[in-house]
């Protein structure tokens, strides 16, 4: 990555909060709560989880063209496995292109950096239902700081972010005017059927052909699903590209994301 993206000192404020000897509260590590992005651009916030009393870290990123009262479209952005909270906020040109586009940018935690926002189950039974309601609670949060236009909330992720994207738009069908998965790693056994309830919203692919974490052929298959449900979708299948660096380290690619937010536009 860039050189913004650099060691984190370790310091005892990033402890988590243990309320007990609670084996679930134990299972969280200090490097759960580890920020990597120093961008002056990305703002890092914390708030209390109240299932377990815990401070949670957030990040946000606000356009200089914000202003309140003047509702401003949000893309909330997971992470995928075993990164930072803002490590997408690193990822090359997500930012310029947010302020270019006027979005704001949230990254939670998802509870632990494994939690998997709830699409899967977790070595710690607890922290997939955790790691989703973390996701909620910093919609919540963002909503109630900053003038947000929830007819242009967008939800995108990264590998196990993708995983997340399909999982909690599911959830929560309407909720979000468009999705972008690049390299999205459901589970195996898990039908794409399932993205039946949110059939209307449209979304983006992307997907390298040598994805040695995330075969190509399984995202063939979701594709496949999509054109079967009806789902507006556009594909971008990218030959020759890896897992990470594609969109990690590519302008371009990352354009596309955003890109495709703003021609979207407001929720049907």
């Amino acid at each position: 990555m860039k050189n913004f993206l650099k060691s984190a000192v370790i310091t005892m404020a990033m402890l988590p909060v243990l309320l007990s000897c609670n084996s679930v509260q134990a299972a969280r590590e200090i490097a759960d709560d580890q920020s990597m992005i120093t961008d002056e651009r990305v703002q890092h916030r914390s708030y209390t989880f109240e299932p377990t009393g815990e401070t949670l870290p957030y990040a946000v990123f606000v356009p200089t063209s914000y202003t309140s009262g003047s509702p401003s479209p949000l893309v909330v952005s997971l992470h995928g496995l075993g990164r930072t909270y803002d490590w997408l906020m690193g990822y090359d040109g997500l930012l310029d292109y947010a302020e270019a586009y006027g979005f704001i940018v949230v990254t939670p935690l998802g509870y632990v950096r494994r939690g998997w926002y709830g699409s899967r189950p977790t070595e710690t039974a607890v922290h997939a239902e955790h790691s989703e309601a973390d996701v909620m609670n910093v919609i919540a949060l963002v909503r109630n700081e900053f003038s947000v236009d929830e007819e242009r909330t967008y939800l995108w992720g990264h590998s196990m972010g993708g995983a997340g994207t399909y999982h909690i738009a599911v959830r929560n069908p309407g909720m979000f005017a468009a999705l972008a998965v690049a390299a999205p790693a459901p589970r195996a056994d898990l039908s794409p059927t399932v993205l039946s309830p949110i059939r209307d919203t449209p979304i983006l692919v992307l997907q390298g052909t040598e994805d040695e974490l995330v075969p190509v052929e399984r995202t063939r298959q979701w594709v496949a699903a999509m054109r079967s449900l009806g789902m507006p979708h556009l594909y971008i299948e990218l030959e020759g590209a890896d897992h990470t660096d594609f969109i990690a380290s590519n302008r371009t690619n990352m354009r596309k994301v955003m890109n495709f937010f703003d021609t979207v536009g407001a929720r049907r």
